[in-house]
């Protein structure tokens, strides 16, 4: 078979703390926020999910989900993560780690086809580094740098450090997302145009950024943001993993404006409600027409 998107990371079982201690546990994981939002805009997608099956139920995960076909791979345990966040807007938190999968690897790849291989793992060794280079010799690779960033410590603790081999692996990475903290991180620059452009002649193609208020993007010709827009938080949890996948699909039918947007008017309405994006292409082209035009 073959898809637009093969999605390899894993759902994780996360116990979330709000600021008012109000706590909610829930599958999340990038995942199943990029799944949905591409499914739902229509493109094809096959997701990697690995996880101890006795303890989360991937068919149930994904059951709201229509165009999206699982290749599970089971382990012996899953990835769990608690949560706390310490503000209304959910941008402070502080992450523990429970427990982890064990690593994807380059045998983990089915033999299926895609247009775009989404690297989604949450922490540095939930996927590979192989697994960027066994991707990049069958199509696009697009990447969530939190992967590489985020360093889950035995004491449950999560610190951010540098990809120390970025400037090897950014040159495989035709999309490359990271939010402001984490460009800051692998460039050194809180200048968001500035990180974007480095990360760009270090190899990546396309970078998005995302930020609280827009998400821009750098190709090496020219900035493209757009601004996010909506009229609440209740479902903040995602919104990078949202974006990107919307964003990487389309591309694979629209030029780079025409995909922003419908990306930043997706995550925006699909923040407004906590969970992934259930609504349908009508739904954005409907919020694009009220908030975007």
């Amino acid at each position: 078979m073959s898809y637009d998107l093969m999605l390899i990371g894993q759902p994780s079982l996360d116990v979330n703390t709000d600021h008012l201690g109000v706590t909610v546990r829930e599958i999340g994981g990038a995942v199943v926020y990029s799944a949905y939002a591409a499914a739902a805009l229509g493109h094809s997608v096959l997701a990697l999910g690995k996880c101890n099956p006795a303890e989360i139920d991937l068919p149930a995960v994904f059951a709201r989900a229509k165009g999206v076909t699982l290749a599970p791979c089971a382990a012996a345990s899953s990835t769990s993560i608690s949560n706390t966040y310490h503000t209304a807007d959910k941008e402070r938190r502080t992450c523990r780690v429970i427990s982890r999968i064990p690593a994807y690897t380059p045998a983990d790849l089915p033999e299926d086809a895609a247009e775009i291989y989404h690297i989604a793992g949450l922490m540095r060794g939930d996927v590979e580094e192989s697994v960027i280079e066994a991707a990049a010799k069958r199509g696009a690779v697009a990447v969530d740098v939190q992967g590489f960033l985020r360093c889950g410590r035995a004491d449950g603790s999560m610190e951010f450090e540098d990809w120390p081999r970025k400037r090897a692996l950014l040159p495989l990475i035709r999309f490359l997302k990271t939010d402001a903290a984490e460009a800051e991180i692998l460039t050194g620059t809180t200048d968001r145009r500035r990180a974007a452009a480095m990360l760009h002649d270090w190899g990546a193609q396309e970078i998005m950024i995302t930020h609280n208020t827009e998400v821009l993007l750098f190709d090496g010709a020219a900035y493209t943001t757009e601004p996010l827009r909506p009229r609440n938080l209740s479902g903040r949890t995602g919104r990078g993993d949202t974006c990107f996948a919307s964003y990487i699909t389309e591309r694979l039918g629209q030029g780079i404006p025409a995909a922003l947007r419908t990306a930043a008017a997706l995550v925006s309405r699909k923040m407004e409600q906590p969970g992934p994006f259930l609504g349908t292409r009508a739904d954005v082209e409907e919020y694009i027409r009220a908030f975007y035009v």
